[in-house]
């Protein structure tokens, strides 16, 4: 337990390390590492091990799958091409993708593929970045013909086809239909990676090239990318996807020979990057620094403030909050907050110890992580069990209402 406590209680992170320590006595939660920090000053948790069944210890250093937290910080390369002119908020993204050209629209969700009427007018980079396109992952629409054409296409990680490259990747998705018109409804996820294709095309570049170049190499961020080198495969964890009725745990993903052990073929800003707390907890910083690193500006204030205040209208709003609080049963809880800004939540309902303005997300593999400008804080939480079960969720939950009251004002 390393101590920089200045901005926090002496009692509240001994609090804090004592309900940390209570998720992974139980069983339930392998180990953890937890980041968070202040005013310049940081306070780190490493608890328990790298298996559930033993083996090296968690350290400051473990390098962490960080799932769907990876869009916050990848949505930071579309807005370096904001900053530079080289895309604009409103440009019709056709003429980099024109396989989203000339769009159908189901006429309704739960019809078939084929019953379709024209989109009004074409997707744009707006739509892109508050992930109102037009298609994504419907909790609500499971089972219809459109969700399961998503999955048979390979569209989303993991389930059940892998995904292709970028470019058979957007091939495939300009055979759907969208769900939706564009801009009419916040959906999740798919927005993400189309983001990266476009990336990849308006710079002539490959996607993670130029996350690289422009945000993470500057940021110092040495331990992010879309897979881990050979050489410190040791710092990654067992990934779990525990049995949803007898929590017993089932391997999702082994670090040698494993799913991140290799570039991937598509490496996507929906859920692809791996990382370490300090590395986050970077990038945060900058942002709560108005896109400043030390010397070096990364992101315009502007670019910042479009990130993380909310950029939904009041009826895409609604419908994403109804959607979360309609769903707490599948996401355990997670995804309350009412806003969303560019590639993260923002709190505009106060549902727990969290002030309105937060803002960042969490990961399906049991991961979290976020800032909050009224407190000057970031906080990271991350941990190798993934959310099919409700045991990292919990976790996430507790670190939060815990850390608030850690807070020494």
């Amino acid at each position: 337990m390393e101590h920089g406590n200045r901005g926090f209680s002496e009692a509240g992170l001994r609090r804090l390390h004592d309900v940390l320590a209570r998720h992974v006595e139980s069983g339930k939660i392998p180990g953890l590492v937890a980041l968070v920090g202040r005013d310049g000053h940081t306070h780190v948790e490493a608890i328990g091990t790298m298996r559930h069944d033993g083996g090296a210890p968690m350290r400051r250093d473990t390098i962490f799958r960080m799932a769907s937290t990876t869009k916050p910080v990848a949505m930071a390369a579309a807005m370096v091409l904001l900053d530079e002119c080289r895309l604009r908020l409103d440009d019709p993204v056709q003429q980099w993708l024109p396989e989203l050209a000339d769009r159908q629209v189901l006429r309704r969700l739960d019809g078939p593929l084929d019953d379709t009427v024209p989109a009004r007018r074409p997707i744009t980079v707006r739509d892109l970045l508050t992930s109102t396109f037009g298609l994504g992952m419907d909790m609500t629409a499971l089972g219809t013909p459109i969700m399961a054409a998503i999955f048979e296409q390979g569209l989303t990680p993991d389930l059940p086809t892998p995904m292709p490259g970028p470019d058979e990747w957007i091939r495939r998705l300009g055979t759907l239909p969208l769900m939706h018109q564009p801009g009419a409804r916040w959906q999740y996820q798919i927005s993400h990676d189309v983001l990266s294709v476009l990336i990849a095309r308006v710079t002539d570049r490959p996607f993670e090239d130029f996350l690289r170049d422009r945000i993470l190499d500057p940021l110092g961020m040495k331990d992010t990318g879309f897979h881990v080198p050979a050489d410190q495969i040791d710092r990654l964890p067992t990934l779990y996807a525990p049995d949803p009725q007898t929590g017993e745990f089932h391997i999702w993903d082994e670090a040698a020979d494993g799913r991140w052990s290799r570039p991937p073929a598509f490496p996507g800003s929906g859920g692809g990057l791996v990382s370490t707390a300090d590395d986050y907890h970077t990038y945060f910083q900058m942002l709560l620094n108005g896109g400043e690193h030390g010397d070096h500006r990364i992101l315009s204030r502007p670019a910042v403030d479009l990130m993380t205040t909310n950029r939904l209208t009041p009826d895409q709003q609604a419908a994403r909050h109804t959607m979360a609080t309609d769903n707490v049963h599948l996401s355990f809880g997670q995804g309350q907050h009412g806003g969303w800004g560019y590639g993260m939540a923002v709190r505009t309902h106060r549902g727990d110890y969290a002030p309105l303005g937060q803002f960042g997300w969490d990961g399906g593999s049991g991961t979290s992580t976020y800032a909050d400008p009224a407190n000057r804080l970031t906080g990271i939480l991350l941990t190798q069990v993934g959310m099919s079960v409700p045991n990292s969720a919990h976790l996430i939950h507790d670190f939060w209402t815990t850390l608030y009251q850690a807070l020494d004002n």
